[in-house]
């Protein structure tokens, strides 16, 4: 893939700088002063940093980035003020990024790409590794008549429209040669799911941890297949491309700090579930299962996760879910770009 990124010359550098020095000399002081405050600004640029408050998004399944408030933390001696805001899941998430009311969040791998046929101006910022698929599945009621995927047909499946349950479910049902149309889609949030399901009103609902781990408890429900096998991309940081354009040295710094914490976590469980308890108001059992089946760490912006990304699109527009084909490319920042953004201790993975 070309990553191309136009670049000031050494030369044109030089009369910059050489020029601000001659003015400085020769011009009266009041000038000077103006001079020196316009320089003093492109300092500032020049590091990276473009504004005072970054808007950081959140799903209400869980964040440890956000109870911890290590990005909080770093910033708030750059005179950078941290505002959270809370999405049910990814769609709502990614329409409000669009909308310029989120600057950087978290999604799965299917977001993204409904946003960007949708026309939002979004970049991708950093993979999440994929976890072994155990804590997205499609579930039916321990009762159900309802045993295999292919028993679906017909059946009324819900889960969030847009979201990675939505991909889990075409390759599911692809998988034993279903098409979407085969199905009675309705799309509802997970809150809204989980209700009805407890209310046995569907007879299928796709989704995610921790709504899975809760059914499994308190309702017994059966999983009808989970996502493991299933190529999925692990999910990904977003953000405004003119956010992450003007603020290289935000989006390092809030990337380094997600990475970090994500190493602490995946070596901390337990601790990890002491934190998200109070939280999502979960028994500490239950959490102990949705902490072992997700993962934390993150990847780099590769060629390869971008051509899997780009199938996973074709297969949306394929199954006319998305109203046009799209090219991933055309949502990722250059190799230079990239290169600002991305801490040491993600590009080297």
């Amino acid at each position: 893939m070309n990553f191309n990124l136009p670049r000031r010359t050494v030369l044109q550098k030089f009369v910059q700088y050489s020029a601000s020095a001659l003015a400085l000399v020769f011009l009266s002081a009041p000038i000077a002063s103006h001079i020196v405050q316009a320089q003093n600004t492109t300092a500032v640029n020049k590091t990276g940093i473009k504004t005072k408050v970054v808007r950081l998004a959140y799903q209400t399944s869980g964040d440890i980035v956000k109870i911890k408030g290590v990005v909080d933390k770093r910033l708030q001696p750059l005179g950078i003020k941290v505002e959270w805001s809370p999405f049910p899941a990814g769609p709502q998430l990614m329409e409000a990024m669009n909308a310029n009311r989120v600057d950087i969040g978290s999604v799965g791998e299917t977001p993204p790409i409904f946003a960007q046929a949708a026309g939002a101006q979004l970049v991708y910022l950093a993979g999440r590794k994929p976890s072994k698929g155990e804590g997205s599945a499609i579930i039916v009621q321990k009762d159900s008549p309802i045993k295999t995927v292919k028993d679906l047909k017909g059946k009324k499946v819900v889960f969030q429209k847009g979201s990675a349950s939505h991909y889990l479910l075409l390759r599911a049902l692809a998988e034993v040669g279903l098409k979407y149309s085969d199905i009675q889609a309705v799309s509802l949030t997970p809150a809204e799911a989980r209700d009805a399901f407890i209310q046995k009103k569907i007879d299928a609902w796709v989704a995610w941890d921790p709504f899975i781990a809760f059914v499994q408890k308190t309702a017994n429900a059966r999983v009808l297949r989970n996502a493991s096998g299933i190529a999925t991309q692990g999910g990904f940081y977003m953000a405004r491309r003119s956010f992450a354009v003007e603020n290289p040295e935000v989006v390092r710094i809030f990337l380094e700090e997600v990475d970090k914490l994500g190493e602490w976590a995946e070596s901390n469980p337990n601790e990890v579930v002491k934190i998200l308890a109070p939280e999502l108001k979960l028994d500490p059992s239950l959490l102990g299962v949705v902490v072992r089946r997700r993962t934390f760490r993150l990847r780099p912006i590769n060629s390869s996760l971008i051509a899997e990304q780009q199938r996973i699109a074709d297969l949306f527009y394929k199954e006319k879910v998305i109203p046009k084909q799209i090219a991933i490319k055309d949502s990722v920042l250059t190799s230079q770009q990239y290169a600002a953004i991305t801490p040491q201790r993600i590009s080297k993975r």
